[in-house]
């Protein structure tokens, strides 16, 4: 799989599709197959600031840390334990938040203690990645079935001491700030930006959450019935930690990540609620 093919969502409506045609039946989400909804403007205009593709300076030498085996660990997060992450995130002094979601209380809970595991200096920037399904942000809203990338990568960006010595809703409400930056003004900066520079985002002191917690995949039938479990082969780079939805009606979360072993022995212990 590629992302300059499909995202996540085409992947998924492709897959479906695959098992509908096994089982002959016509395809309940035709693809449409029009690249240019998302051509580069002409001439191309960078209207925001893209921080996803900033290059950090690693002044906590993190990268020495990765010269130790990795392992790779699986944390699951029942909705017992979501729901004290959002309770934690909501009950601090301030009144800081009026609502949170189950990915922003768990992504900040995380990037919190891998950052605490890295041992970041206190002026250390550290920057979180992930992806905002643009589908619906883009005006006019893509259509459905459109098969290409319609995600973009929105960022945030401060320093560990931050996110580690401030109250958890900082870290959530950080977050929420990086999701409320994707409109479609900055999408169409992010595509123009891109066709510019030819950019790929820098990942030095950086975490990248990818969620499949609330892509179908479960439902795929090849005519043998529904998959026991569906989830990637492997992570494709380091700094990746993936977010895939487990157990009855699929309201627990998996995390999975890998670290050098010394800092995953630190990372377990930070990841109790």
């Amino acid at each position: 799989m590629n992302h300059c093919m499909f995202d996540g969502i085409g992947a998924m409506e492709f897959v479906n599709s695959w098992g509908e045609l096994a089982r002959g039946l016509p395809l309940s989400v035709p693809p449409v197959l029009d690249r240019s909804i998302l051509k580069v403007r002409n001439p191309p205009k960078i209207e925001h600031l893209h921080q996803e593709f900033a290059d950090i300076e690693d002044k906590s030498n993190t990268s020495t840390l990765y010269e130790d085996e990795m392992v790779y660990r699986s944390f699951c997060f029942d909705p017992e334990k979501l729901k004290e992450l959002k309770e934690k995130a909501l009950e601090d002094e301030g009144g800081v938040l009026e609502s949170c979601t189950t990915f922003e209380v768990l992504s900040a809970f995380v990037w919190i203690a891998r950052t605490k595991a890295l041992k970041m200096l206190p002026e250390q920037e550290t920057k979180l990645l992930f992806a905002v399904d643009g589908r619906a942000k883009f005006e006019p809203k893509l259509p459905k079935g459109y098969f290409g990338n319609g995600i973009i990568l929105t960022n945030a960006v401060c320093k560990a001491g931050e996110i580690t010595n401030k109250p958890f809703s900082y870290t959530v409400k950080v977050i929420q700030d990086a999701i409320k930056m994707v409109t479609d003004s900055y999408m169409r900066s992010a595509i123009d930006y891109f066709e510019v520079t030819r950019a790929r985002p820098s990942l030095a002191c950086t975490l990248l959450i990818t969620t499949w917690s609330r892509l179908p995949f479960h439902t795929t039938d090849f005519g043998w019935g529904e998959p026991v479990l569906s989830g990637p082969v492997s992570l494709p780079e380091k700094e990746v930690i993936l977010f895939l939805s487990h157990g009855q009606e699929r309201r627990s979360i998996n995390v999975l990540l890998g670290l050098p072993a010394p800092v995953m022995k630190i990372f377990q212990d930070l990841m109790q609620i």
